[in-house]
């Protein structure tokens, strides 16, 4: 008799994962298998059957993770996702929302983009973040260090916006071609249309298109002035204020900051970065 293994992460949905667990659990026919995806899974991969399948049951975090310790491409089982994170920012691509029946995703998790920092490569599934981004990651993961603290990333970006986080002058250079920016706010690379809990980065690419994907510079403007505008990017409005938003398009993407900064990776977060090159699928595989 087959089996369906659901792979979750305790510590998505800021610990409210078990809930998730619990309901698609009782609405999923079958022999159901729960694992823990902090304790490690390759063991319970080589010993899937043809017939089983996987549900990944969690947020973009979680995602990463699976992508990052899994090779997908040797799964021969199909690979559904239950969105029950606190971000559902992949799930927001593919119009997917949060409690709906887990959906095949195996597609989405091959032919992905990389991400090379601090001399780790890393997978990406939405896309990397860089400025005032990563710093609200930053902030988030020390106020949920604190007991019964809730965390308020909206509040988090508006406390940088006014001080808390000084924009980096920075270097980007697409495919072979430099650019140089000063008071960068933002400066993600991305593989889809969303990230950062429903910000509309990069409004026209597309995670099916392997070919390239998309930098967002957000520069120049000052703190009231970005303030102001920072909204707009939740429909993708921001891409109207072109003296201070440019988005490039390529295979290959390097940002250098004159200053570090934290950086964050589908969610999950890392501190003083100087510089992260990303690359489209195709041009990553041509470098393995």
């Amino acid at each position: 008799m087959s089996k369906v293994y659901i792979f979750y992460n305790p510590l998505a949905n800021n610990g409210r994962s078990a809930e998730s667990i619990e309901k698609l659990a009782a609405e999923t026919a079958g022999e159901t298998v729960i694992c823990d995806v902090t304790k490690g899974y390759k063991d319970v991969l080589s010993a899937l059957e043809s017939d089983d399948s996987i549900i990944l049951c969690g947020g973009d975090g979680t995602l990463n993770r699976f992508i990052n310790d899994t090779d997908v491409c040797k799964i021969e089982n199909d690979i559904l996702y239950y969105a029950s994170g606190s971000g559902n920012d992949f799930a927001r691509d593919i119009s997917l929302n949060p409690g709906d029946a887990p959906v095949s995703i195996k597609k989405y998790l091959v032919d992905l983009p990389t991400v090379e920092v601090k001399g780790k490569s890393y997978k990406f599934i939405n896309g990397i973040g860089y400025g005032i981004d990563g710093y609200c990651c930053e902030e988030g993961d020390r106020l949920r260090r604190i007991p019964g603290k809730k965390v308020d990333y909206t509040a988090i970006a508006i406390k940088g916006l006014l001080g808390k986080f000084t924009p980096k002058n920075a270097k980007v250079t697409v495919d072979g071609v430099t650019h140089e920016y000063k008071k960068v706010w933002l400066a993600p690379s991305m593989h889809g249309k969303h990230y950062g809990g429903g910000m509309i980065a990069t409004p026209n690419q597309d995670r099916e298109d392997a070919e390239k994907i998309s930098l967002l510079v957000w520069h120049g403007s000052g703190k009231l002035r970005t303030l102001m505008a920072f909204p707009s990017i939740f429909k993708g409005e921001h891409v109207k204020y072109t003296k201070f938003i440019e988005i490039i398009e390529g295979k290959e993407i390097t940002v250098e900051f004159d200053k570090p900064c934290a950086l964050q990776i589908d969610g999950e977060t890392v501190l003083d970065v100087t510089s992260y090159t990303a690359k489209a699928a195709v041009c990553a595989k041509v470098a393995q």
